[in-house]
């Protein structure tokens, strides 16, 4: 507070003696042409002249030093601030926090052709390499030390085990990521989350838009939100929580865990949006359980079921 009347009380001293200057300058022009409102080039010489006039020294000092002041204190204002302001969150990606451990554990084969290729990843293992060499280890790479030809299709979070569907030819990713995007390959996910008395199915329908400062979170926004929707379907419930299989209608980050949080039944286990009690379980429940899609050569409707682990 004191440097914000320091600098006002500076900037007003800035201000008289710059005015005062000014009239004294426009003085000296018009006393040189005999004119009141004196041209440009005068009013230049006459600023010349005042600038080597020993009767105007205490108003070029006084000038001076009023700017100083408003400088410093402008400085001091904006160290103040900066050392004040809140950092901005850091990114909350566990696997960025260098603890990353993986698990060793042998691929789980599903399925394998010419054309695809089902695996069940487990929980805690990244679906492809993040940055950095402590990050290298990942579902994809795996599969690739057995199948060197193997593509990626889609993902999962770190902490969701579940099936996923590898293409093992270009011609089978085009056909593969095509039916992702046209929404033509169908998923479900199994999922428990805290508390009970949800009704017997459900939808929600909410846009979802990256929490930028808390990056990766995702955050409900009506304004910029990309559209997101989630049917829902109690398998049971008991014991303070319920079991649910979910249908994404959409593919957005972290849909289901989201949608779960925002109708008030978070994804137990989940280290993001989960807290308290809810949070404190050794992995995220949510497991992609199921997938319908068509086999790229053939062209035959195929499911694909992973027990899930829970």
């Amino acid at each position: 507070m004191l440097i914000l009347i320091l600098q006002g009380l500076a900037f007003a001293a800035w201000a008289f003696f710059f005015f005062k200057a000014l009239f004294q300058i426009r003085a000296i022009a018009a006393n040189e042409t005999g004119r009141f409102n004196p041209g440009p080039i005068s009013f230049l010489s006459a600023a010349r002249v005042w600038m080597r006039d020993p009767a105007t020294r205490v108003t070029r000092l006084g000038w001076l030093a009023a700017f100083g002041v408003m400088v410093q204190a402008t400085v001091l204002i904006a160290t103040a601030a900066i050392a004040l302001c809140p950092r901005p969150p850091q990114p909350l990606n566990r696997a960025m926090a260098h603890d990353y451990r993986p698990p060793d554990t042998p691929l789980a084969i599903l399925h394998h052709d010419h054309q695809i290729l089902l695996v069940d990843k487990p929980a805690g293992l990244l679906s492809v390499p993040g940055r950095g060499d402590h990050l290298a280890d990942c579902l994809l790479t795996r599969i690739q030390a057995v199948f060197p030809t193997a593509l990626l299709v889609h993902r999962l979070d770190m902490d969701t085990s579940g099936l996923m569907v590898f293409a093992l030819t270009p011609h089978a990713q085009r056909h593969l990521n095509l039916q992702f995007e046209e929404r033509r390959v169908k998923k479900t996910y199994v999922a428990r989350v805290w508390g009970e008395g949800l009704a017997k199915t459900g939808s929600i329908d909410l846009p979802l838009i990256v929490d930028w400062p808390n990056r990766p979170l995702q955050m409900v926004c009506h304004e910029t939100g990309k559209p997101a929707q989630t049917d829902w379907r109690v398998i049971r419930s008991g014991g303070g929580e319920t079991r649910l299989r979910l249908t994404p209608k959409t593919g957005r980050t972290h849909q289901l865990r989201v949608h779960c949080q925002a109708i008030g039944h978070p994804i137990l286990g989940d280290p993001f949006y989960a807290t308290g009690p809810a949070r404190e379980h050794s992995r995220l429940m949510l497991h992609a359980e199921s997938l319908r899609l068509q086999h790229p050569d053939s062209g035959l409707g195929l499911n694909f079921r992973a027990k899930p682990p829970f």
